[in-house]
């Protein structure tokens, strides 16, 4: 069985306040992209799971990668029979992507399917959730307004159709707890349940994401990377996430966009 786990954006990112356990609340929208990784899961005759990565280096320990242990995590509430598991890596790394957290969550999907265990997309967003707080927004797989942790999801009507994305990633990796540690939560002024609903062309001076000043202020790259998509004919930039891919939506493709940045990772794709 093969598929391919896409990656998501954030549509503006507003940290509202510290929790008592440590993590903070948050309100973004999560948009998936066509930037892919390519998955193939087969049923072996041994018990377990066999991993065997290619791409980009996923490095680390392989019982450390979440698509590993959405199998693991998986058997313990129904058993598995055993599988080969062949990842194919095309999504950076510390992104603000949720490539990982994709490749888990297609895992969950497709083991599943595979050998029919049944359950509903309610229990596997359950069972994701315990991966990661973006894991189980790739069960469905549809834009959702995000609050809580960003695991708590609404529908939300915002449609990019015909618009083109591109999205660059320079050789920086931001780290997300140090991210968090370098702002000040508030609630904003306008909520993105409001501004999503507006003009894409509105976003520009209303939709925010609360990591960039001092993400940018680290790493003056990221701040020119937005600028440069901006100077490009972007409608609307931003960094996604707490870094470090910065994305512009575009109204036409644009053109020679490598060239402004060509030691950083590019893709151009048409949103749907």
């Amino acid at each position: 069985m093969i598929c391919f786990p896409n990656a998501k954006i954030n549509l503006g990112l507003n940290v509202i306040r510290k929790r008592p356990d440590g993590y903070h609340n948050i309100e973004t929208v999560f948009y998936p992209i066509g930037l892919c990784d390519a998955l193939e899961i087969v049923p072996s005759d041994g018990e377990g799971i066999t991993f065997a990565p290619s791409g980009l280096d996923v490095g680390g320990d392989a019982g450390n990668n979440l698509a590993v242990k959405a199998y693991h995590l998986l058997n313990k509430y129904h058993h598995l029979p055993g599988v080969d598991l062949f990842l194919h890596k095309h999504i950076p790394f510390g992104a603000g992507l949720g490539g990982g957290s994709s490749d888990a969550a297609f895992v969950l999907n497709k083991l599943n399917e595979l050998f029919d265990v049944g359950y509903p997309e309610e229990r596997l967003e359950e069972i994701a959730s315990e991966l990661g707080a973006d894991c189980a927004f790739f069960i469905r797989n549809r834009p959702v307004f995000a609050s809580g942790i960003g695991n708590v999801f609404e529908p939300v009507e915002c449609s990019l159709k015909n618009y083109f994305l591109a999205l660059i990633k320079p050789d920086i990796f931001v780290s997300t707890p140090e991210a968090y540690s370098m702002i000040k939560p508030s609630v904003p002024a306008k909520s993105l349940k409001e501004i999503i609903r507006q003009p894409v062309g509105t976003w520009k001076n209303e939709m925010f994401n609360d990591f960039e000043p001092s993400v940018f202020d680290k790493y003056p790259l990221i701040n020119d990377i937005k600028t440069g998509l901006y100077e490009a004919g972007a409608v609307y930039a931003s960094m996604s996430g707490s870094g470090s891919s910065v994305f512009g939506i575009f109204e036409t493709s644009p053109d020679h966009l490598s060239d402004l940045f060509p030691a950083c990772f590019n893709w151009i794709g048409r949103l749907g």
